[in-house]
């Protein structure tokens, strides 16, 4: 069992996929389809189903790069023309089942999970398809499926009731913007004006942090007042359930320090007519915790004296598809093959390095960089350790965001990593 904070699946930088620029209004609607899955299975089988579809008005997603990948992911979904001629759209992530098929109790237990994608709905009927990689890079499973936005049982999303939202902060229409909506999570309705500050030193604590401080302007930031029956999260070491909006609780894979929730149709139904495209949920809780998964959500307490450096480590996995850079010295795991580049941006085993950050290197740099206790935050190397192996896996620097609470900033490369996210979500480019 790996002793984290979180436990994530994240990605690599890629190449974009594709060589020419999209209209938006050429090939969909301004609604949104929202597909459910059904990922289940054990360690060593994977099988995708198809659970519902949805549609709601709006769509508030990127509206560029749209056939394009910039990250891998654990997992992709790719629309197409009913031809197979033209790729549509296409959107990599990671999920908890992924991770949980590489925990003991998946060598002995069938288990499901839910997923949710949002994707801009097409104008004419169109093929959907989900694949999921392992570790080594390679397809494990796939479904494709059709969808037909003229379906009489795409189901129409409504309001929840008791469910109020409004933005924090906006910086313009969600067209050009990443739109960010935090949900509360354990807060009673009495408790909401305690949630939205929570929100907005959540907000304070991401932009005090390089890039996100110069790139604000690209960001929408809405708080969606959820109310649960008791306040607090359930936390199952301690014996202490609680009936809560999302359902979320401490002990994820038996890890005590990992928070997240399991009901992500739950999720997306109290998000359902609100502008969002990126999800924190923040966790009435004191209790230290929380977890980030690539193009899913990030959940972390909200009242720890750690909750601000966590809320901004998660936001670097859910987002942009960062690594942990942390490591154990007393254990060697095998969450990447020696032969195999990870897929994250802030890890290299070397296989492929030219690809990472190599050309962020000092001329003379050693390649592994030893340990050196000056600039240990801005010095750009190949330190070795980091993605939970002390051995084999390669980190960019000393200390970052990535890798300690104590951290104040992100080293370079993980910032140049957030930069590319953030143009990839906001401007049409052709590479970056």
């Amino acid at each position: 069992m790996k002793h984290r904070i979180v436990s994530v699946m994240l990605l690599a930088v890629l190449p974009f996929m594709a060589s020419s620029a999209q209209c938006f209004e050429d090939f969909f609607e301004d609604r949104t389809l929202r597909v459910d899955y059904i990922f289940s299975g054990d360690s060593r089988h994977q099988q995708i189903s198809l659970d519902e579809l949805h549609c709601s008005e709006g769509w508030y997603g990127r509206r560029v790069n749209m056939d394009r990948l910039l990250l891998q992911g654990n997992g992709q979904l790719t629309m197409t023309d009913t031809l197979g001629r033209d790729t549509l759209y296409r959107h990599s992530f990671s999920s908890l089942f992924q991770e949980w098929q590489t925990a003991e109790e998946a060598t002995r237990l069938w288990r499901s999970f839910e997923n949710v994608f949002l994707l801009p709905m097409p104008r004419e009927a169109v093929d959907v398809e989900v694949t999921l990689t392992d570790t080594h890079n390679r397809v494990t499973s796939r479904l494709r499926h059709r969808v037909d936005p003229k379906d009489i049982l795409l189901r129409p999303l409504q309001p929840m009731a008791g469910v109020s939202w409004k933005y924090l902060r906006r910086s313009g229409d969600s067209r050009q913007k990443i739109d960010v909506a935090f949900v509360a999570e354990g807060y009673r309705r009495g408790e909401m004006k305690r949630f939205f500050r929570d929100c907005r030193e959540s907000i304070d604590a991401l932009l005090d942090h390089s890039p996100f401080r110069e790139m604000a302007d690209r960001f929408n930031f809405i708080a969606v007042a959820a109310p649960s029956e008791q306040s607090g999260v359930s936390i199952p070491h301690k014996g202490d359930w609680r009936q809560t909006v999302l359902g979320s609780s401490f002990d994820t894979f038996y890890s005590d320090r990992y928070l997240t929730t399991l009901h992500l149709k739950r999720l997306h139904d109290v998000l359902a007519t609100v502008p969002y495209e990126h999800i924190i949920i923040l966790a009435n809780t004191d209790n230290y915790g929380g977890g980030g998964i690539y193009n899913s959500y990030l959940m972390s307490a909200a009242h720890n004296a750690k909750s601000r450096p966590v809320v901004v480590h998660e936001f670097g996995h859910s987002f942009a598809g960062l690594a942990d850079e942390y490591y154990y010295d007393d254990q060697y795991e095998t969450s990447y093959p020696a032969d195999t580049e990870p897929w994250e941006p802030n890890l290299t085993t070397l296989v492929d390095f030219s690809a990472k950050w190599a050309d962020m290197l000092q001329p003379g740099c050693p390649v592994p960089t030893p340990p050196s206790g000056k600039e240990v935050y801005t010095a750009v190397g190949v330190f070795e350790g980091g993605g939970y192996q002390s051995h084999g896996v390669y980190r960019p620097a000393q200390e970052c965001r990535m890798k300690i609470n104590e951290a104040p900033v992100f080293c370079p490369v993980c910032m140049r990593a957030i930069r590319r996210i953030i143009d990839y979500y906001t401007e049409e480019r052709h590479s970056l």
